[in-house]
């Protein structure tokens, strides 16, 4: 099946604004393009639910500081998508100090209405 160039723009403008809300501890931007099933997986295989993700980020315990994106890779199938993103990301985590993390999210998206959102983000470095 082939991706509307609509689709494609939307869903990377949500890993965009993904990280535009983590930079700016931003809870209406996270709240946006977060699903509210929304789970993120951390390399260390923790689990955490979009709430706790929000709060984790709003309260210095995720410190993300800039997101230089490098690569996008965007599969439709349907109302679902599969999302791998590639970004620089200069951070601070879980009480360790700054640091620039290759880090790759694939994120599973759902479509609601003409919106995409995020379902699922699994990190690790590439």
């Amino acid at each position: 099946m082939s991706v509307s160039m609509s689709d494609k723009d939307k869903i990377e403008n949500c890993y965009r604004q993904m990280y535009l809300g983590m930079t700016r501890k931003d809870r209406g931007i996270l709240s946006e393009v977060l699903d509210d099933s929304f789970v993120l997986v951390h390399m260390t295989g923790m689990r955490q639910s979009k709430a706790a993700f929000i709060r984790a980020v709003e309260d210095g315990t995720l410190n993300y500081y800039s997101a230089n994106h490098q690569r996008m890779e965007t599969n439709v199938s349907g109302g679902h998508a599969e999302f791998i993103g590639q970004s620089m990301v200069n951070a601070a985590v879980f009480g360790g100090g700054p640091h620039t993390w290759r880090l790759q999210l694939k994120l599973k998206l759902v479509q609601r209405a003409d919106s995409w959102k995020i379902t699922e983000a699994k990190a690790s470095t590439y």
